[in-house]
């Protein structure tokens, strides 16, 4: 399990959390048609250049080549920018980043809508962040993994929607990735338990179809097998005894 946050330590992953949280937006003004999805990475490298001591916290990160992810439509996560891969009208656009700062990371992710998309893709992405927010309201200490995982998952089902189980969300902090992971399904009252000190990463992984994928060629990119559109919301939150402590949110 992850060790224990000092409350200095929080206080850092909040001000990374906070640029997170920043920058990403900024990132949102460059999902357009016509736009090549390596310009993103060129921006989100740009904008970090502002925050002296904080750094991707991807570049690297097992092998991955890139400083953070743009996945489109049926890819679920861990798409590689390319100069050669342009958003077109409608796409549904995931931006994924990480911030290292003074030795502690956070992690975040938002699907954004590339112009008009249709109402089922809409529907999708809106059940995707609410899914979120529902996963999130069940944090506080001595709640378990399986409280947040069923609550997300319930509620994508409740939509018609499938939650990814391949990938999932997990404890950060002294590193991007820890103990415990954090599943997008689950039963009540399973799992590990949430300590206050905690901090973890809740990623719901939402499919319009079933909620197999595969990997592609590159060996990074997760697609949906049967090819249906797919969207992708993340927040880093701190346990505290007064419940949950989105950090990377403006």
């Amino acid at each position: 399990m992850t060790g224990m946050l000092s409350s200095e330590e929080i206080a850092c992953m909040r001000q990374a959390g906070r640029v997170a949280a920043l920058i990403l937006k900024k990132l949102g003004k460059c999902v357009r048609p016509g736009v090549a999805t390596k310009y993103i990475e060129e921006s989100f490298d740009s904008y970090l250049k502002e925050y002296p001591g904080m750094e991707s916290a991807f570049k690297g990160f097992m092998g991955y080549p890139a400083s953070l992810c743009v996945s489109i439509n049926d890819e679920v996560i861990h798409g590689i920018p390319s100069d050669k891969r342009e958003i077109r009208e409608g796409d549904l656009v995931s931006i994924d980043l990480g911030i290292k700062y003074k030795g502690l990371f956070v992690d975040t992710a938002y699907t954004y809508i590339a112009g008009r998309a249709g109402k089922a893709a809409r529907k999708l992405v809106k059940a995707s962040l609410k899914s979120l927010y529902a996963g999130i309201k069940k944090v506080k200490p001595q709640a378990t993994i399986g409280d947040i995982g069923s609550a997300v998952q319930n509620f994508v089902e409740s939509q018609g929607f499938a939650v990814v189980r391949q990938f999932v969300g997990h404890g950060i902090g002294r590193a991007l990735h820890l103990p415990p992971e954090v599943p997008n399904f689950g039963i009540p009252g399973e799992g590990d338990k949430l300590f206050e000190g905690m901090a973890i990463a809740i990623e719901p992984m939402v499919t319009a179809g079933k909620y197999d994928v595969v990997v592609a060629g590159d060996g990074w990119t997760a697609k949906t097998r049967d090819g249906s559109l797919s969207a992708h919301f993340e927040h880093t939150i701190a346990i505290t005894k007064k419940g949950p402590l989105i950090l990377t949110r403006i």
